[in-house]
């Protein structure tokens, strides 16, 4: 069982996303067990950040890079970007996943520091589809627990996680709306989206 401290988290967001309403991914020697385990250790690697008592922007550092070697970033990235990603270049929708890792890391990153006195246990797995659901449960002080569910996949590869539910609410479509409204704000230039992304959360 792994616990992870936190504190002021809503129902409908924690970090991570690592962070798009996933297409369906191919499973090729992922097993629950192994999903279950990359999830604890991400559990264990974010732990370890808040009680570092680091700087924020260490903190958001230490955070991205967590995003990075768990989750697959550029397959979050280009499922936020939706259909534009389609017509982007290979420069660009690479651009686009490495501003879009530091502008994850920066919004929720900077929430961790009230993240005290809760915790998340991780708990079983399920097959679903053709991805691995890890099933958590979060218990934060004055509120009733909550499930977090992470995705996990191995499409890039190696075990990532690829999406996160907060009670059913899934974080990456959420991240995905936004990010669509950013870039018709726009005007749909997608460099003055990844320019924009470097700046923001």
């Amino acid at each position: 069982m792994t616990h992870f401290p936190l504190s002021k988290l809503s129902r409908r967001i924690f970090l991570f996303g690592l962070g798009a309403g996933f297409l369906a991914t191919p499973v090729f020697a992922l097993s629950e067990a192994s999903a279950k385990t990359l999830v604890e250790r991400a559990v264990a690697d974010i732990n370890a950040v808040i009680a570092s008592g680091k700087s924020e922007g260490a903190m958001i550092r230490d955070f991205e890079r967590i995003f990075q070697r768990y989750g697959d970033v550029p397959t979050i990235a280009i499922s936020a970007l939706g259909p534009p990603a389609r017509s982007a270049s290979a420069a660009q929708r690479s651009a686009f996943a490495q501003a879009f890792s530091g502008y994850m890391a920066r919004k929720y990153g900077k929430r961790f520091r009230d993240f005290a006195g809760g915790r998340i246990e991780v708990k079983d797995t399920r097959k679903r589809s053709r991805l691995i659901e890890v099933r958590s449960i979060a218990y934060l002080p004055g509120q009733s627990p909550f499930n977090v569910t992470f995705l996990v996949s191995d499409r890039s590869g190696s075990d990532k996680f690829v999406n996160l539910l907060i009670e059913g609410v899934n974080l990456f479509q959420t991240e995905k709306v936004e990010i669509g409204a950013m870039l018709d704000r726009r005007g749909g230039n997608v460099d003055a989206l990844i320019q924009d992304l470097r700046r923001a959360g």
